[in-house]
């Protein structure tokens, strides 16, 4: 690692404040950010800790009847507290990592890095879930642009994120088991205005709706509705673990496992 300074605020208003210095650098659950630095490939001059924020810790429910997630809180929080209300993304969020990155990584750690391979951006985009900053709403649908990139600027921190509840949900995951990432994961919601299907780990533009699934289910809720669809293998990741091809096969089958587990 290089030299840096660690700035600690307790409130959203100081983070902004220490964000403010040249080269500050947010730093959530560090579960990304730390393994980069010690690998030197990032120095930023200063570390502005989130983790000591209380306002942006913690569950709760909005007058809209959504469910409210503070950005610093840990995946294993989630998966604590949601399960009554939201059963799938508490599953998503138990299944992140081990035991040690669940109850150091937080959701807006997660949704401010927006690795290509993370769970919890399926989740936010499959629910149509709004990202909330210090400055502004972001609907899922803006919010993720791309690889490891979103709609933040610069200075921007993840405060919240509101989840509307679904009727029904379930949340595929095809483990890499040495990374315990997905090697392709989907997550279904089901609205009573619609269906939304989004899928991680699988293109290399990130986390992607695969409106194809979307519009054959909303035709027809039924995991054989999707059994015969090919998500496109064009723009697929191909690495070590599987090729494009395979993923995209694998994108198809862990769909019609989702709807299939919905419908029972």
């Amino acid at each position: 690692m290089y030299n840096f300074d660690v700035e600690m605020p307790t409130t959203i208003a100081e983070a902004v404040k220490a964000l403010g210095r040249e080269e500050a650098q947010p730093m959530s659950g560090g579960q990304t950010l730390i393994p980069t630095l010690k690998a030197r490939l990032a120095a930023p001059s200063v570390l502005v800790s989130l983790h000591g924020i209380a306002e942006m810790k913690g569950v709760c429910n909005n007058d809209a009847g959504q469910l409210c997630i503070g950005g610093a809180t840990t995946h294993a929080t989630v998966a604590a507290e949601v399960g009554t209300q939201y059963p799938a993304l508490a599953s998503l969020a138990a299944r992140i990592g081990d035991p040690a990155v669940r109850n150091r990584g937080t959701i807006g750690g997660s949704v401010a890095n927006n690795d290509p391979s993370a769970c919890y951006p399926a989740g936010v985009l499959a629910s149509g879930a709004t990202v909330v900053t210090n400055n502004r709403e972001i609907a899922a649908d803006d919010y993720f642009l791309g690889m490891f990139e979103t709609a933040l600027e610069e200075g921007e921190i993840v405060t919240e994120v509101r989840f509307p509840i679904p009727e029904a949900a379930h949340y595929e995951k095809h483990l890499q088991p040495a990374s315990r990432f997905p090697l392709v994961a989907v997550f279904v919601a089901k609205f009573a205005d619609g269906v939304r299907v989004a899928v991680t780990g699988a293109s290399e533009n990130g986390v992607f709706r695969w409106t194809e699934a979307e519009e054959a289910l909303n035709a027809n809720f039924n995991a054989e509705a999707v059994a015969g669809l090919k998500a496109d293998g064009s723009a697929m990741i191909s690495d070590l673990h599987g090729t494009g091809a395979y993923r995209a096969h694998l994108t198809g089958v862990m769909t019609k496992r989702a709807v299939a587990a919905i419908t029972g």
